[in-house]
């Protein structure tokens, strides 16, 4: 039996033509309402684009941020767009969170560790955070070597060297850090600076105490909420998501006109780290 063609001059070639474009547009619009919906309340990708939050995360990591665990506002949306009026399912985050936020003024997705809840009182004192009157226990551990590459240079307060393979290294001073209820985690000082002592501060309801991991590179809630700055006390209003997982990580070196130096660039080891 011969195969049989469809004219497209035709009136009938023209309906089928249609109903096909129809078709796809539709399954379009279902797609991104489908996108619209897992990243307004699932997860949603975002990427570290300094070095405020080291050792734990690197310029370079891509991340998923639960968007559930402090329930949903306008900032949960996409593009903040206010189809959610307030904050709804709302519930407060736990210190050592690592939580993702609108900056106060700007309004730019901001990266930090939540050490302060409403009514605390937070003090630095020489470094060292005060929670109600009560120093964190912290304690130096092995220094952190960070490998060298277009996406992680060596800041103020690092030594270069070269690991045990002679690659290019910057070692920073690392402490863990522990909370009163247990949790621990790890941070980097260089040594003392203006950002060191901070008065007595009790932390209003509604807001927030964040602070970056990388203490001596971190605009957090030590300083005043200025754009492009400090971070002030954080609104739980302005919460956006918890920092979940790892999805991909990069050093920098990968162009794109060369696809196999999209894997050489990869930061294999750190896919997949849990946070």
């Amino acid at each position: 039996m011969e195969g049989k063609t469809i004219d497209t001059n035709s009136p009938q070639g023209d309906e089928k033509k249609g109903e096909s474009l129809a078709s796809f547009a539709w399954f379009m619009v279902k797609l991104a309402l489908i996108v619209l919906v897992f990243r307004s309340f699932f997860f949603s990708p975002f990427s570290i684009p300094s070095e405020s939050m080291m050792p734990r995360l690197w310029n370079g990591d891509y991340l998923l941020a639960a968007k559930w665990p402090y329930g949903y506002s306008s900032h949960s949306m996409p593009f903040g767009m206010p189809l959610i009026p307030g904050r709804i399912f709302a519930s407060q985050p736990e210190r050592g969170d690592i939580v993702i936020f609108k900056h106060p003024i700007d309004g730019v997705n901001y990266i930090k560790r939540v050490i302060g809840l409403p009514g605390d009182t937070i003090e630095v004192s020489d470094g060292l955070v005060i929670l109600n009157g009560q120093p964190l226990e912290t304690r130096r551990i092995e220094d952190f070597a960070m490998p060298l590459s277009p996406n992680t240079g060596c800041a103020r307060g690092g030594v270069r060297g070269e690991d045990e393979e002679g690659n290019l290294t910057c070692r920073y001073a690392r402490f863990q850090e522990t909370l009163p209820y247990g949790k621990s985690y790890e941070v980097l000082d260089f040594g003392l600076n203006d950002a060191d002592d901070r008065d007595p501060i009790i932390v209003p309801e509604g807001r927030l105490f964040v602070m970056g991991d990388n203490r001596d590179n971190s605009q957090d809630s030590r300083f005043e909420a200025l754009p492009g700055n400090g971070v002030g006390l954080v609104p739980q209003e302005n919460l956006v998501g918890r920092a979940s997982v790892i999805m991909w990580s990069t050093d920098g070196s990968a162009e794109w006109i060369l696809p196999w130096t999209w894997f050489t660039a990869a930061r294999w080891s750190r896919i997949g780290d849990r946070l």
